[in-house]
């Protein structure tokens, strides 16, 4: 990327400025957060649901990323943003294993699930019945409670109504995503195909599969809780942040956890947009250029925030060893390479996270696995539901 000794030492300098913000500002309250989620979930009355929320809440390392967002928020509001983001992305991880549950109707189970983070962010919105059409009902308000715990800490930052409409589009796109994308076993892509391809911005040249992504990333949000915790936010702000993160930024965030998580897909039936791509060279080139795009989207935005977030984002996953599996590892390479020094640190810090954390699993804040590490991809294939 053509950085200078001075360009490495300021980069390195605004990590590790990030990195004291985080773990000194926001990480205590990540994890009382987590303590309190723990602790609500034992009280929900109905076993499977219980389990459900487990689960989703065992998920935890996505819910870090989330709240990393708030490391770049002023010092008075850093607290109310990183619990807003916190309580989103707890809500999305519940709905997004709920939705994997048999259901009559997929399509209007998920959406309707799902319209609770519509509810998350708009302090005005009523709540739905969202288990309406899912066979599971008893889960003693947790929803509900969780959704409300968003739009109390949302209601503190001085700038959120500035920022509303964008984040409510971009939880619509989640919302259909969601809806559309139901699981092998319960659909085709064909709905979800349709959603995408009218909605990839004109002249990106994205594939389908790709706008799909997006769709379903909720980086775009925590960006504009972030945003919505600065006292003034002009309008050409919001619409910089959502046209980086739509499509460029949450589409290489979407399909980097679909690279890590191929083993765990394919195994219990879930879809993987990764399989869309005719070879792992293919997947490699794309997601490559997806890279490359989404770190000069980044760099166009004011500060480094974006990009530091970015490339920690990217290296969360690619330090896994499901990253290093032959079928990944050329897309590992080429998104590395494309994302450049931002990345190379960023790996750094993230590999020596999964040193400690192999010496000290049991160790109290110790980041939870993605998974167990021992899984191996299956060999990429072409889904026949993925076409250009």
């Amino acid at each position: 990327m053509g950085e200078t000794a001075g360009d490495r030492a300021v980069l390195a300098g605004s990590f590790a400025g990030a990195a004291r913000r985080y773990w000194l500002g926001v990480f205590p309250g990540v994890c009382a957060e987590r303590r309190r989620r723990e602790t609500r979930a034992q009280q929900i009355p109905d076993p499977l649901l219980q389990r459900v929320v487990v689960d989703a809440l065992r998920k935890w390392g996505n819910i870090e990323g989330a709240s990393a967002f708030a490391a770049f928020a002023p010092r008075r509001r850093r607290a109310a943003a990183a619990r807003a983001m916190v309580c989103f992305q707890a809500a999305y991880n519940y709905l997004d294993m709920l939705t994997e549950l048999p259901s009559v109707d997929p399509t209007v189970n998920g959406r309707l699930l799902h319209e609770a983070l519509l509810v998350a962010l708009d302090p005005q919105a009523e709540h739905r019945d969202y288990y309406a059409h899912h066979h599971l009902h008893e889960d003693g308000g947790y929803l509900a409670e969780t959704v409300d715990d968003c739009r109390a800490a949302l209601a503190q930052l001085p700038s959120w109504a500035a920022v509303a409409p964008a984040a409510h589009r971009a939880a619509e796109r989640i919302v259909a995503f969601q809806s559309c994308n139901t699981g092998e076993v319960q659909g085709d892509y064909s709905a979800l195909e349709r959603w995408a391809r009218a909605h990839t911005p004109a002249g990106t040249g994205m594939r389908w599969w790709e706008t799909a992504a997006a769709g379903g990333s909720s980086l775009c949000i925590y960006a504009l809780i972030a945003l919505a915790a600065e006292p003034r936010v002009g309008p050409e702000e919001v619409m910089a942040i959502e046209a980086a993160y739509f499509p460029w930024i949450g589409s290489l965030h979407s399909l980097l956890d679909n690279l890590v998580d191929a083993a765990e897909d394919y195994a219990t039936g879930q879809r993987s947009l990764v399989g869309c791509y005719a070879s792992p060279r293919d997947a490699a080139t794309r997601m490559g250029m997806l890279a490359e795009r989404s770190m000069q989207a980044a760099r166009a935005l004011p500060g480094r925030r974006h990009t530091l977030v970015l490339a920690a984002m990217a290296s969360f996953y690619l330090c896994t060893p499901e990253a290093r599996v032959p079928e990944a590892a050329p897309v590992a390479d080429a998104v590395l390479a494309a994302l450049g020094e931002p990345a190379r640190l960023a790996m750094t810090v993230f590999r020596a996270r999964h040193v400690l954390r192999r010496l000290a699993p049991s160790a109290p804040g110790a980041p939870a696995r993605r998974g167990s590490g021992a899984e191996v991809v299956t060999p990429a294939t072409v889904d026949p539901n993925c076409a250009e």
